[in-house]
């Protein structure tokens, strides 16, 4: 199941949000080691967490976290502006048709094909979001290696910049366009959400 989480009903997801930054401690600290603070040594927060982010996430049937990806107004202070500036050559995008994805992430333990599965619902989820909502770009950052990842899920995806050294990582920013032939570039790359995820939503 895909909900979308933010100011009007985060209250109301305690539930999916608790297992969400649980499953965001166990990518993001314990497997990838990012220096990142863990609340109460269980949750990955930061200080973009707060009421003007917003979350996609694909649940199972309980609201426990499969996968999600946070968004964050580029009129308001994120990470591309706020932390990695010097990933962009030029002007970084921002307006209120552009969004930063950040904290994209896959729980693990729940087996590659479930995983897969999620991943994929999660990325048609993205696109569609943008199209219902106005969103004509998405910014973000990303490692070299996920980079040339999110390049072949067959949407408009570019660098922002020559990557850069950070912390012994080559880190790129990225930009993804969508446009209403997005879904059907990613259909053909063979990225198609699992059946009933986003009738469920909508529903």
């Amino acid at each position: 199941m895909l909900l979308v989480i933010d100011h009007n009903n985060r209250a109301m997801q305690h539930q999916a949000l608790r297992t969400m930054f649980e499953a965001r401690k166990r990518v993001f600290i314990d497997l990838l080691k990012w220096d990142l603070p863990a609340l109460a040594g269980r949750y990955e927060l930061d200080q973009f967490d707060d009421v003007h982010a917003t979350y996609l996430m694909v649940t199972d049937g309980d609201a426990n976290h499969l996968a999600s990806a946070r968004l964050l107004q580029t009129t308001r202070p994120a990470l591309l502006d706020s932390l990695f500036p010097e990933l962009v050559a030029g002007a970084i995008p921002q307006g209120p048709d552009v969004l930063e994805i950040t904290r994209f992430c896959l729980s693990p333990g729940i087996g590659a094909r479930r995983r897969r599965e999620a991943r994929d619902t999660l990325l048609v989820a993205l696109a569609e979001h943008a199209l219902d909502n106005g969103i004509s770009t998405y910014v973000g950052v990303a490692d070299l290696a996920w980079f040339r990842q999110i390049q072949t899920f067959g949407w408009d995806c570019d660098a922002l910049g020559a990557p850069v050294l950070h912390r012994g990582q080559a880190l790129t920013g990225l930009r993804i366009d969508i446009d209403p032939s997005t879904l059907a570039k990613l259909a053909a790359a063979g990225i198609a959400a699992a059946d009933g995820a986003i009738a469920a939503h909508a529903a």
